[in-house]
């Protein structure tokens, strides 16, 4: 019987699949994005690379070598795992002279009245919808980050 029962259990995890929507990225995958999106880096200082999109959620990661642009996300909150690096993030306060790129994406040169956070590898940070942030980078310094977006429901 319990030959049987090893068998049955063999079997049933050979034909064992992860349910629909399940994705699983290792911390080292993850952390080989760093030399992975440096080779592909734009004059801007920051290039992305989607993983995956959900209904409500998409998960990116994000390499920076410059700071970014302040900006807004009207019905998207943002939740960073950083990576590698270091950076200073700005949140809230207001973006001055703020500018509609596109439907429900704000953006600016800068925040004024935000709170500053120092943020390294390890740190997890999320940032409500309609909240302005922007993260400031040090010459010479890079940040890589994973992102996930959620949507308002």
């Amino acid at each position: 019987m319990k030959i049987q029962w090893m068998i049955t259990l063999s079997a049933l995890t050979l034909f064992a699949a992860a349910p629909p929507g399940f994705k699983y990225w290792s911390a080292s995958e993850l952390r080989g994005f760093d030399r992975k999106l440096d080779a592909k880096m734009d004059g801007k200082g920051i290039v992305t690379e989607q993983l995956d999109t959900y209904s409500n959620h998409s998960a990116m990661v994000a390499h920076r070598v410059a700071s970014g642009e302040a900006e807004l996300h009207v019905r998207v909150a943002d939740l960073f795992v950083v990576e590698s690096g270091t950076a200073t993030l700005v949140v809230g306060g207001t973006i001055p002279k703020a500018k509609t790129t596109t439907p429900g994406e704000v953006r600016g040169a800068s925040i004024e009245g935000g709170v500053k956070q120092q943020l390294s590898a390890g740190d997890v940070v999320h940032i409500p919808a309609n909240t302005p942030h922007q993260l400031l980078l040090a010459p010479g310094t890079k940040f890589t980050y994973f992102v996930m977006k959620v949507k308002d429901q």
